[in-house]
């Protein structure tokens, strides 16, 4: 092990920083497939059903359905150039 980092404190600076990026890059991909590996058995065995239950999503739909409709008014051409000119005069206040 010694013998080893000798070698390569004696290597250039620019081999050193290959091996360093290279080393990083395998450990990095390494640690990525395992979290992914493991976020793939995860899901597998997520509860889907009793989740949706615990949030309430079947409630949360019968009350979107209960409520009152918004019904916004149209507006012409007229009311809306007022809308506009009114607009125009409270910011100028």
């Amino acid at each position: 092990m010694g013998n080893f980092l000798k070698k390569m404190q004696n290597l250039p600076e620019e081999k050193r920083r290959i091996i360093l990026w290279s080393i990083t890059i395998i450990i990095g991909l390494g640690l990525f497939f395992a979290w992914f590996y493991s976020l793939k058995t995860k899901l597998k065995t997520f509860p889907k059903e009793k989740f949706f239950q615990q949030i309430g999503l079947p409630k949360l739909k019968e009350e979107l359905k209960e409520m009152p409709e918004i019904k916004i008014p149209e507006m012409n051409e007229e009311e809306l150039r007022q809308l506009e000119e009114m607009m125009k005069e409270a910011e100028e206040k």
